[in-house]
């Protein structure tokens, strides 16, 4: 009679052929897979340092085109502006001072003055200040003499008609004409009076009215009120080109966004007729463009610039204006 003993002897042999065979297919199986994975790793850094080849080529071609840029804008603005006036408008808080200086340069070079620089702070487009800005409009001493407003209760189409009338120049009403400017003091009195809101600052010393604006901006908004408050600046913009001679809204690619500022007057089929945008002012070519945009606005065109769709690489160069 087999006893329990010859039954377990067994059953622990069958256990260790199984774990015996399992180790030694295991084992085959894992060279052919360690090899086949060597393999891959070794095809993909080798793909990893042919991207990086390529990209450091690139990187040095869009190096050595944005310096070609930077080195001829000036000789491509040179006239085309010449004797115009420009005021800068800094759309948020995120426009730092160096693109300010580097457009400013080459609206400089163009024969263009800039007048100064005012820079909207996020409570100028959001709602919860309304009732603050429409006790500020219907205050005894909130409006200068000679400034009308629009009749409508839209407190960022106020806003926007109140700085378009102490910042711009309108044109002459008849060719050849004079153009009237806006009282200093009427424009200082808004401007300190919007500061006091805090829904404004002033980036230069002194501001004073110009013919022509460009409005600086940079990434897209955020959060539910993001669309209220891209139209209270689209108001702006607007604002500023009728009241004006020509105004360019300039800003990143993020601001070329569905919630970005570039995007939102893109989006509206009026504006963009009305006001050239830029969507890549944080490259040489951007900056160009920019001031290009402005001498064709001077001329009535308007147009799209830049990289996003639908948007032409750079305005075309116009004949230099003749002095005023």
């Amino acid at each position: 009679m087999i006893d329990f003993r010859y039954h377990l002897v067994s059953l622990i042999a069958v256990f260790l052929a199984v774990a015996l065979g399992i180790v030694i297919g295991t084992t085959a199986l894992n060279g052919g897979l360690l090899d086949n994975l060597q393999t891959q790793v070794a095809g993909l850094q080798e793909d990893k340092r042919a991207l990086e080849d390529e990209t450091q080529g690139l990187q040095a071609q869009l190096d050595a085109t944005g310096g070609f840029a930077e080195e001829v804008g000036p000789a491509l603005v040179a006239g085309t502006l010449t004797g115009s006036s420009v005021v800068l408008v800094l759309g948020n808080e995120d426009v730092d001072t160096d693109l300010v200086d580097e457009v400013t340069s080459l609206i400089e070079a163009s024969g263009a003055t800039v007048t100064g620089a005012v820079r909207l702070t996020p409570a100028y487009s959001d709602p919860q200040t309304a009732q603050s800005l429409q006790s500020f409009l219907t205050s005894p001493g909130g409006l200068p003499s000679g400034v009308t407003l629009p009749e409508t209760d839209d407190t960022g189409e106020l806003v926007a008609a109140l700085l378009a009338q102490v910042l711009q120049i309108p044109a002459p009403a008849v060719e050849g004409g004079e153009s009237v400017v806006p009282d200093s003091t009427a424009t200082a009195q808004v401007l300190a009076g919007l500061s006091a809101l805090d829904v404004l600052s002033l980036d230069s010393p002194d501001v004073a009215a110009a013919e022509h604006a460009v409005f600086l901006t940079s990434g897209a908004l955020t959060g539910d009120d993001a669309e209220a408050r891209n139209t209270a600046l689209s108001q702006l913009a607007v604002a500023l080109d009728e009241r004006g001679q020509g105004t360019v809204v300039s800003g990143d690619s993020a601001a070329a966004g569905e919630t970005g500022l570039v995007g939102t007057i893109r989006a509206d089929t009026e504006a963009s007729t009305q006001v050239s945008t830029v969507d890549n002012v944080n490259a040489p070519e951007g900056r160009i463009s920019t001031v290009l945009a402005l001498s064709s606005e001077a001329q009535g065109t308007s147009g799209k610039y830049g990289t996003g769709e639908d948007a032409q690489p750079v305005p075309p160069v116009p004949t230099p204006a003749p002095a005023n």
